[in-house]
């Protein structure tokens, strides 16, 4: 599949999955109680602004695809490492049992830190430095929303404590 046959494809399952999330999956699963004073704490508010990005997302891709030249050339060839994807599978599942190990000793915002800078590792990212400051940023950003904005108690480590 060369690249803009894959982005044709990821920006059209985009679309259907916003479409599915927006007409189907929202309305019928998530409730929320009509006396939220802050539209950002409704429980209905995430899940449509992320389904609305994704939407955008899709179409984006779609307008891309049809702005690409058609050259036919494979986005990714297959590889006859083996040992190496098992490694890789084998790797992520490590990265997961220390997660939930260090959960309750380093806390919520930290452990993700490093748990996102092992995962952007062990795929060997092409962008270090830039998987180095969204590791550290996007979980202190989250934590930061959930905790003053949205008063939700994130759990803390046993070591560092963030305000």
């Amino acid at each position: 599949m060369d690249e803009k046959a894959l982005q044709l494809r990821l920006g059209i399952g985009a679309c259907v999955a916003s479409a599915v999330l927006v007409l189907f999956a929202i309305p019928n699963f998530v409730t929320a109680p009509s006396n939220v004073l802050n539209v950002v704490l409704s429980p209905l508010f995430w899940p449509y602004t992320l389904s609305a990005l994704t939407g955008v997302a899709g179409l984006a891709l779609i307008a891309a695809s049809l702005r690409m030249p058609n050259t036919g050339e494979p986005v990714n060839e297959a590889s006859d490492e083996r040992g190496a994807a098992i490694l890789r599978m084998i790797g992520i599942i490590i990265i997961m049992l220390v997660s939930l190990y260090l959960f309750k000793r380093l806390g919520l915002v930290w452990t993700c830190v490093l748990a996102f800078l092992a995962t952007a590792f062990l795929v060997k990212t092409r962008h270090p430095i830039t998987a180095i400051v969204c590791a550290v940023i996007i979980p202190l950003l989250l934590y930061a929303f959930f905790t003053h904005v949205a008063g939700v108690a994130i759990p803390q480590g046993n070591f560092v404590r963030l305000p």
